[in-house]
């Protein structure tokens, strides 16, 4: 099903990557809520984790002049309400489009030696501790829409930087939960089958540990796992 549009209207779209087939996957994030990508094929619906209030406006945008007619569903953690790094000028919200990746214009291609995939709060995370230890040796891509996988433009993020990099995707989620399992399945299949390695918490059947003092120690690992 499509909208109709006006003879000569303009209608912002995405290109052919919504409607690459991909392999199903559990999609669990957050507390408490779980996303079958089962019914997500053939177009069903749209999962996002946008980490700027730009990049949520921009996709807020196109989901409601996309031709497109699916549900969205949007990750967003309370957390990046208090983040004073997740922010964007106004010139951001006039100008653009909804980027399904973003990639990392501060460090040198040539130089990389790992690349980092993320979506949502543990960017902010990520980013931090690039600065604190001066690391230029580490590109951090944000993946804004985790499905369907922006299997044009990220790969070609990826393929900028040395084939001996290292391609890591990094989660705050337990392993068997989060996109990790999804990513594990899909993101060979993008990249040309390069190896990816994911970063996260231990599996656990819980979604929290209970305990903010555990919860800081855990985080602080998987953070330091990543640029390990």
């Amino acid at each position: 099903h499509r909208r109709q549009r006006a003879p000569g209207q303009r209608v912002e779209t995405l290109d052919a990557q919504d409607r690459r087939p991909s392999v199903t996957a559990t999609l669990s994030l957050g507390r408490q809520v779980v996303v079958d990508l089962a019914a997500a094929e053939q177009d069903n619906m749209t999962v996002a984790m946008p980490s700027s209030p730009a990049s949520f406006f921009h996709l807020l945008r196109w989901q409601v002049h996309s031709p497109l007619v699916r549900p969205l569903v949007v990750f967003t953690p309370k957390s990046l309400l208090r983040a004073k790094a997740a922010t964007s000028p106004l010139s951001d919200f006039l100008d653009g489009h909804f980027r399904p990746a973003i990639g990392d214009t501060t460090v040198d291609p040539a130089g990389v030696e790992r690349v980092l995939l993320c979506s949502g709060k543990v960017y902010y995370d990520l980013a931090a501790e690039r600065e604190r230890r001066g690391d230029t040796r580490t590109a951090i891509l944000r993946v804004e829409r985790l499905y369907p996988l922006p299997w044009r433009t990220l790969p070609a993020m990826v393929d900028a930087y040395p084939d001996s990099a290292s391609i890591r995707w990094v989660q705050e989620e337990p392993a068997n939960q989060g996109a990790w399992s999804f990513m594990a399945l899909n993101l060979p299949g993008i990249l040309g089958g390069r190896a990816i390695e994911g970063i996260s918490r231990p599996s656990s059947s819980s979604p929290a540990v209970g305990s903010h003092h555990r919860h800081e120690e855990e985080q602080r690992a998987v953070i330091e796992a990543a640029f390990a």
